[in-house]
């Protein structure tokens, strides 16, 4: 079906000064007002409806005090509410950090006082744990239904008329933070400027209309769970099918009764499903799958496709690169490549001085775009570490570019395992090893694994 999105062809962004990407948000709910922005435990919400629901968190959030630039933390599952806050703390001018709800005490206290967000909106199992960071003075305000106020709350100190503050388009939207390859969280600054160029990209390479519906229970502070499905279906105009975490049955149900069309997971997902005796061989409307977070085994996506019909896409990115730089496209999909650039963005290999390598040689994958992050919050050594000149972004990762552009990750420069599509440090792996008194010496590696991705494998002189 045609699409009558108003973000279609792939436009050109740079030439914009200012930007707010919550303008997406208000856009798409000017054109489709009464289409379905969430479905959420089988009930809607309408775009015009979450865009009035962001404004009020806005102006709340402006009456309280919150100004351009300041930052607002999300702590919590994927949810409506967690849309309406993420919208109404960027439409305010502010920035978004979201981290993840499944911290713990000592990972959470770590991050609150690298950000310094001015309030936090999570959810009453971390009650405890903030409390003692606004003591503090850390923060302000903690949103949550036993916290300073409810969300509910919030809400009726707002208004339903505002329009997003304009911004610079180099201005910070969203802190995500990432392990990366060293195990030591770093808050990735992504601007409005390289957000709205990566999920222009994801939109044009996915085909993106207002007829879609995408399955979402990839955590929102995730990149690709933020950045790649939730923006670019927002962008784009679509509806998203949430979920706080992955349910078999409800994921199947989604299938069968046909309220999804795009399918996003990770390897591990994609090897149960296969393991099912009951995924129906026609998967009701769904015309697109995507991995994300690992590398896939070549036999899963071979018996998916027989089994479905459909390909599973795969492509390469980061959270530095809001995420994808590239893509395994619909009409030239290489078994065993992540692809070839996405538009916008350029790839090369090189050696370890920085100095490019010629086509089929190994050397570290380095990228160049809009979508390339601004830098790592309060690190400007890292920041300066993670750059070659002219704005060539360092991935950490080795690879190879075939004569027919097509990107082969080869191996990582760090020593880092990706199982499930979650990271884990060797380092801290043998660290926890070390507490255990018969333990004299060990070894952590990560072991090619079919559903996993990787298994982590320790090697032990008791």
């Amino acid at each position: 079906m045609e699409s009558k999105c108003p973000f279609h062809p792939l436009p050109d962004i740079e030439g914009k000064r200012h930007m707010n990407i919550a303008k997406n948000l208000e856009v798409s709910a000017l054109y489709f007002p009464n289409r379905p922005a969430i479905s959420e435990d089988l009930s809607e919400t309408s775009y015009a409806q979450l865009n009035k629901r962001a404004n009020r968190v806005a102006t709340a959030l402006i009456r309280k005090g919150i100004k351009p630039g300041d930052r607002v933390a999300l702590c919590a599952p994927n949810s409506g509410d967690w849309l309406a806050f993420y919208f109404g703390v960027i439409k305010a001018g502010a920035v978004a950090v979201t981290l993840s709800s499944q911290l713990n005490k000592n990972e959470l206290q770590l991050l609150i006082y690298h950000a310094r967000p001015e309030f936090i909106f999570t959810f009453d199992e971390k009650l405890d744990d903030l409390f003692k960071l606004k003591n503090d003075e850390c923060l302000k305000k903690i949103i949550s239904p036993e916290g300073d106020m409810t969300f509910s709350q919030l809400l009726e100190g707002g208004s339903e008329n505002f329009t997003a503050i304009d911004m610079e388009r180099t201005d910070t939207a969203s802190i995500l933070y990432t392990g990366g390859t060293t195990g030591i969280p770093k808050g990735v600054m992504l601007s409005h400027e390289n957000i709205n160029a990566a999920i222009h990209a994801v939109i044009f390479l996915e085909r993106s209309n207002e007829n879609d519906r995408s399955l979402c229970f990839l955590p929102f502070n995730h990149v690709f769970g933020q950045m790649h499905i939730m923006n670019a279906t927002i962008l784009s105009c679509g509806c998203l099918e949430l979920m706080p975490g992955f349910d078999m049955d409800r994921v199947l149900d989604c299938m069968r009764t046909g309220r999804i069309t795009k399918f996003f997971a990770v390897p591990t997902i994609f090897v149960r499903l296969l393991n099912l005796e009951r995924l129906e061989k026609k998967l009701g409307r769904v015309r697109y799958c995507f991995s994300a977070a690992a590398s896939l085994a070549a036999d899963v996506v071979h018996q998916w496709k027989e089994m479905t019909g459909l390909p599973i896409h795969e492509g390469y990115g980061m959270t530095e690169a809001a995420p994808t730089v590239a893509y395994n496209h619909y009409y030239r999909h290489v078994i065993g490549s992540v692809g070839t650039e996405v538009p916008g963005v350029e790839i090369q290999i090189r050696d370890q001085n920085g100095v490019q390598m010629e086509q089929g040689q190994e050397g570290e994958i380095c990228v160049r775009g809009p979508n390339i992050m601004k830098g790592y919050l309060n690190n400007p050594e890292e920041t300066q570490a993670a750059f070659w000149e002219r704005g060539w972004f360092r991935s950490g990762d080795i690879g190879i570019i075939d004569e027919d552009g097509y990107l082969y990750i080869i191996d990582r420069l760090k020593d880092m395992i990706i199982t499930g599509g979650e990271n884990v440090y060797s380092l801290e792996v043998e660290e926890a090893l070390y507490t255990y008194p018969d333990v004299q010496e060990c070894a952590v590696i990560g072991a090619p694994d079919k559903e996993w991705g990787e298994r982590v494998m320790a090697f032990i002189i008791p």
